[in-house]
């Protein structure tokens, strides 16, 4: 399976007042594990950012005034989710966003949804921990994963650690990123740059540690302490 976990930042809360993206980061997970493909953009929203919004991402008018705008990226972006599932932490608020853009940079653009799938992280947190705190950082929290060095909120940031969270809430294992080059600049037909970064296939092979003789001895003696204290019980010691 093919899911991208997406984040983004705006210039406020609305877009029904006016609000615009100004930024999207998105992280590709397939079969569950992080690929390192990932498409993430500033954007000119063509009007200023709320000073309460600069508050929490950082992400000044003055920063964004040489950035493309959604219509110049709007193609790349499409073709990079269509088919795949997003992952994405209070869904509506993002998709919202997108959708608003898609159609200001044509009418022809259809909504997000009917390009791909959408998962909503918030949602499955407040099914699986109802009555409690589901912000990003309380699931930080909750699954003991760190996320420290998020001082401001930045979208590809939140990207990578949503991937963390939704891994964890999934009950998969969560440092599943490959080893990866340096990550090269290629243009796309907009103009965009466009960050790829590729596999590094010259990592030396995986040591394979077996276990002492000893070590076997002491986890069968251990074994057989589980099997006579549950009355025969011990599924480890089941021969299939």
């Amino acid at each position: 399976m093919r899911q991208l976990i997406l984040d983004t930042e705006t210039t406020g809360l609305d877009p029904a007042s006016g609000h615009r993206v100004i930024e999207i980061g998105c992280i590709e997970l397939l079969d569950r594990k992080l690929t390192g493909n990932r498409f993430h953009v500033y954007l000119n929203p063509d009007r200023e950012v709320d000073a309460g919004a600069v508050e929490v991402h950082g992400l000044s008018t003055e920063f964004l005034a040489d950035k493309p705008r959604f219509s110049d990226i709007a193609k790349d972006f499409l073709g990079f989710i269509e088919g795949a599932e997003l992952v994405i932490h209070n869904a509506p608020f993002d998709v919202g966003f997108l959708n608003r853009e898609l159609h200001l940079a044509d009418s022809r653009f259809k909504a997000v949804a009917d390009y791909c799938a959408v998962l909503d992280t918030l949602l499955m947190a407040r099914k699986k921990h109802p009555g409690q705190r589901n912000s990003l950082d309380a699931l930080c929290k909750r699954y003991g994963i760190d996320n420290k060095h998020r001082s401001l909120h930045g979208a590809l940031l939140d990207a990578e650690i949503l991937a963390e969270v939704y891994l964890a809430m999934t009950g998969g294992q969560t440092a599943l990123m490959l080893e990866l080059e340096e990550p090269s600049l290629v243009t796309s037909e907009s103009g965009a740059p466009e960050a790829i970064q590729r596999l590094n296939t010259s990592r030396p092979r995986l040591r394979v540690i077996r276990c002492s003789e000893q070590e076997i001895n002491a986890h069968q003696h251990r074994l057989e302490q589980i099997d006579k204290a549950s009355g025969g019980k011990c599924l480890w010691s089941t021969t299939i």
